[in-house]
């Protein structure tokens, strides 16, 4: 087998391939048609985040079994046009993880007690000693916001080092956190009060870009920010300030909204802000590691085995996979809404299959429903992960099956819990192939699952429609389609409206205080601008 390597790795990773006896060549910074001729009798293709692997280059790539990731990012990466080539996309990220909780231990001493500043001052020829009072860890609070692999190893590290741990993470349930060692807390603000020192940890996501600033910093008085998981989560501006003037007593930060970080950038300018330059996973081993890793599992592709870091390799078989295939979409956009319209912290999901599709081989469609529920977390879920990404954050899931159905050919319904409290959306196909969201929490309805989506519970009383459909207008914001259920005449009732813009927060401010209706959620699904 040919193995192309497109970005540098580790030597030990290309020794692992040549070793087992394949063709391993390397064409470090191609592009465009230099990379589709490359790769054009590859069966493998070996990146980072250097190399562009477009939909062109599937199609150049007839032979390609698996691109491995070395490393844990696939931005630069088109899964699903990998997908519909049957090609499998690995990524490596353990290795990583544990060079990036490290490297996030030693920002965290490395701000509470000054020891790049006091370095330099010293490498100066001055004896600073009466300059820097340091602050202990022993004793003081850890906040973790984003309680994922990384924010998992930083929190034990952390707690060896005598330190509580606090932790905000929506996506995981309280008894994983226990288990960790964490008290969960309700939301960022309260995360922030409690931490003497806080660390991020979430992927950048919409939800997350730009979600410390200015007002949740005020919450760190006299703490430290430490910062080695993605930039644009953390205001930059916002964080010079508050270190510079207060509240804050010092912050380390690893990654930035723009790198190489511009010299002008107020971040240098504050002595009581470490910077590194994207260091976290920066270690001999953590390269050696990820190369060997992307090698074995290139190795275990080639040998039809299971490939344990796949981000896409579908589990069924070629001849039942056209039957499941819409499935998918329906899937992967009812755990979107449920996860979307619930309140509090998902703790167990329930897939359940009703009719036709009750007999098929169904692996590939509950991990789309966890896709759908789990999109904001920084690993893609299918057949091979959705479970251990499931277990990892302490979520339940199950599946169910009936062959009875009504009204329907075939009926996908994903159900969110926690505390008793649950949200339920069914989706079907019409047709064949056009997905339809048919029933939310119980209200029958007749939805198009595509872009901005608005749903409303409001009493089923006249008029309450009219006022949604005008206040909309009124702020420029277009109904495209109105889907209206309700449960008994003069009871409570449900609309999904399917929307042409994003609804302004005010706009839902204004419904919401019209005592008629009970609660509106803007919903985003794929299509949205």
């Amino acid at each position: 087998m040919k193995v192309l390597v497109t970005d540098p790795i580790a030597e030990e990773g290309i020794a692992t391939l040549r070793e087992a006896g394949h063709e391993v060549e390397t064409a470090y910074d191609v592009e465009g048609d230099a990379l589709l001729d490359a790769v054009a009798d590859a069966h493998a293709l070996i990146v980072r985040s250097g190399t562009d692997v477009s939909e062109a280059v599937f199609e150049a790539a007839e032979d390609l079994i698996i691109v491995g990731r070395a490393g844990i990012g696939v931005d630069n990466i088109d899964v699903d046009a990998a997908t519909d080539h049957g090609v499998i996309v690995a990524n490596a990220p353990d290795p990583n993880v544990r060079a990036t909780a490290e490297h996030t231990v030693g920002m965290i001493f490395a701000t509470a007690r000054s020891i790049p500043q006091s370095h330099t001052r010293l490498q100066a020829g001055e004896w600073a000693k009466s300059d820097y009072l340091g602050t202990e860890l022993n004793g003081k609070t850890l906040g973790v916001v984003g309680l994922g692999r990384v924010g998992q190893q930083v929190a034990k590290k952390c707690e060896g080092l005598g330190m509580d741990v606090v932790a905000f993470d929506p996506y995981i349930s309280a008894e994983r956190a226990e288990q960790l060692g964490a008290e969960l807390v309700e939301d960022l603000e309260a995360c922030l009060d409690a931490a003497d020192f806080a660390t991020v940890h979430t992927p950048l996501t919409a939800e997350t870009e730009g979600m410390v600033g200015e007002d949740e910093l005020a919450h760190l008085e006299d703490g430290f920010l430490v910062n080695c998981a993605r930039g644009g989560i953390v205001q930059e501006d916002a964080l010079a300030a508050a270190v510079d003037d207060g509240p804050m007593a010092g912050a380390a930060i690893d990654v930035y909204e723009d790198e190489p970080l511009d010299p002008d950038s107020p971040l240098l300018d504050v002595d009581a802000i470490v910077t590194t330059p994207h260091l976290g996973a920066s270690t001999a081993a953590a390269q050696t590691g990820v190369a060997t890793l992307t090698a074995e599992q290139v190795l275990a592709a080639f040998a039809g085995e299971p490939v344990l870091n796949a981000l896409n390799a579908p589990s069924v078989d070629e001849s039942a996979f056209p039957r499941i295939e819409p499935y998918l979409d329906v899937a992967d956009t009812a755990g979107k809404i449920a996860a979307q319209l619930f309140d509090g912290r998902v703790e167990t999901v329930e897939v359940r299959y009703e009719g036709d599709i009750a007999d098929e081989n169904l692996d590939l469609v509950t991990a789309s429903a966890l896709k759908g529920v789990f999109e904001p977390l920084e690993w893609q879920v299918n057949a091979v992960n959705a479970q251990q990404v499931a277990e990892d954050r302490g979520v339940d899931v199950t599946e169910s099956r009936s062959h009875q159905t009504e009204d329907f050919q075939s009926l996908v319904r994903v159900t969110v819990t926690n505390n008793g409290e649950s949200i339920s959306v069914d989706g079907t196909l019409f047709a064949g192939e056009d997905p339809r969201i048919v029933r939310i929490d119980g209200f029958r309805v007749d939805a198009i699952p595509y872009g901005t989506m608005m749903v409303a519970r409001n009493r089923d009383v006249p008029g309450v429609i009219g006022m949604i459909g005008t206040t909309l207008g009124e702020h420029d914001v277009n109904i495209a389609g109105m889907f209206n259920g309700r449960e008994t005449i003069g009871g409570e009732a449900l609309t999904v409206y399917n929307l042409d813009d994003p609804v302004p927060e005010a706009v839902l401010e204004e419904l919401l205080a019209d005592e008629r209706v009970t609660d509106v959620r803007e919903i985003t699904l794929d299509g949205a601008e």
